[in-house]
């Protein structure tokens, strides 16, 4: 008996010391955090949007072992803080506080997501050359002066990326659809109506020059909203006396759901369509009661809707809903999943958070991802393209029967452009 005894207690301490030498080895293979700094609007959808992206992104890499470099595997580690940039009032100085805060007081070793605003984007870009901290903006900054900028003095501004689409390729994807209305239903005229802002002013002439260049498009006329107006009624009736075709509406304002059920409510026999952050959510059918029925709506980057573009899409969706409860939300979700990835390649390619190799890394990837080939241009802004195989590519959908059916572009596409039947 004692001999059993004695033979028991030997496996067991055995055991425990292979358990202790294995925890050991574990933890010495556990590498430091790798801090991802995110400044976002997070009362926003373009902030919040964002925040689930890279979250769910984060946790998806640390579950499958972090990222390996240097003999070690290091988890991410997420920082958010809220740069209320997307307010009205707010200063572009409460960004750079927020960023500088980041990398000071957090530990920040990348930047993601934001800032949303151009204007604060654009401030930011110094206080990133200054402490020489690689940034991918994932969601709003929307000015072409970003990469412009990059371009026109690489050398101090080289930390900055943007893996999301620009205005300038954003109207260039509404002409395409604009043609396929012409060529597919014999629709040429247009009216717009933009919100009271600085960057739905300046879309809204982008867009109307951009049609008048087709020669396929009159431009009937366009109104102007203030931020928070509740009717539009003599817009609507001014498009109707015109008889206006296509309603083309650039708000990132809630109230746009009142202008939808005005639309519906005067039975107009024209199609709205535009850059409508409320019209972007799943749960926008709900909260209009099926008044967005026919809505046409850029969700600018693919992959914030389901569709079968790339193998990764699907699984982005899913992962998404799984863990949030919803779908993808809109604007500034797939891209922001997606920069956590590209950091986690390019950080094991150069080997190390070195922010001049980890600049390489990213210049020189070839990554396929939600929403495309994840390609970035010498100026460091992704580059487009309509064929996943190729680029990133954008993503517009139409509210139909309670789903979000993406139709352009025709890669990935799961439905076709249907207009209101009092329209025929």
């Amino acid at each position: 008996m004692r001999t059993g005894k004695n033979f028991l207690w030997l496996v067991m301490i055995l055991l425990f010391v292979c358990a202790s030498g294995t925890a050991g080895a574990a933890a010495a293979a556990a590498g430091k955090p790798i801090v991802l700094g995110c400044p976002l609007s997070t009362a926003f959808l373009y902030g919040w949007d964002a925040e689930r992206g890279i979250k769910l992104a984060v946790d998806e890499i640390n579950q499958a072992g972090g990222v390996a470099y240097g003999g070690a595997s290091h988890p991410f580690k997420v920082e958010v803080i809220d740069t209320r940039s997307l307010e009205p009032g707010v200063p572009v100085s409460e960004a750079l506080l927020g960023v500088e805060k980041l990398i000071l007081e957090k530990k920040a070793d990348f930047i993601v997501g934001g800032p949303v605003r151009s204007e604060a984007a654009m401030a930011v870009m110094d206080l990133l050359s200054k402490y020489k901290k690689v940034s991918i903006v994932t969601t709003g900054v929307l000015s072409p002066g970003y990469h412009k900028r990059i371009e026109k003095a690489y050398d101090k501004y080289k930390y900055c990326f943007r893996n999301s689409s620009e205005i300038i390729t954003i109207g260039k994807d509404m002409i395409k659809v604009f043609n396929r209305l012409n060529s597919e239903h014999d629709l040429t005229k247009a009216f717009i109506m933009v919100q009271d802002v600085a960057h739905a002013r300046k879309a809204g002439g982008f867009i109307a020059k951009l049609l008048k260049g087709t020669g396929k498009w009159e431009v009937l006329g366009q109104e102007i909203y203030p931020t928070g107006a509740t009717d539009f009624s003599m817009g609507l009736l001014k498009a109707r006396r015109l008889k206006a075709e296509v309603l083309f509406i650039w708000m990132d304002m809630p109230e746009s759901a009142i202008l939808l059920k005005q639309w519906k409510n005067m039975r107009m026999k024209c199609v709205p369509m535009g850059f409508m952050s409320a019209a972007e959510q799943p749960n926008f059918w709900e909260a209009t009661k099926g008044n967005c029925q026919y809505t046409i709506v850029d969700a600018v980057n693919g992959g914030n809707v389901p569709s079968t573009m790339t193998p990764w899409t699907m699984k982005f969706v899913n992962a998404y809903q799984k863990k949030w409860g919803l779908e993808p939300e809109g604007y500034g979700t797939s891209s922001s999943y997606m920069a956590v990835y590209q950091l986690k390649e390019a950080i094991e390619k150069a080997g190390s958070l070195d922010a001049d190799a980890v600049i390489k890394a990213l210049e020189a990837q070839d990554l396929m991802g939600v929403y495309g080939r994840m390609k970035f241009a010498k100026n460091h802004q992704i580059i487009p393209s309509d064929d996943p195989e190729k680029g990133a590519t954008g993503c517009m959908f139409q509210w139909q029967n309670g789903k979000r059916v993406q139709f352009f572009p025709k890669a990935g596409a799961t439905g076709d452009i249907m207009l209101p039947p009092w329209m025929k």
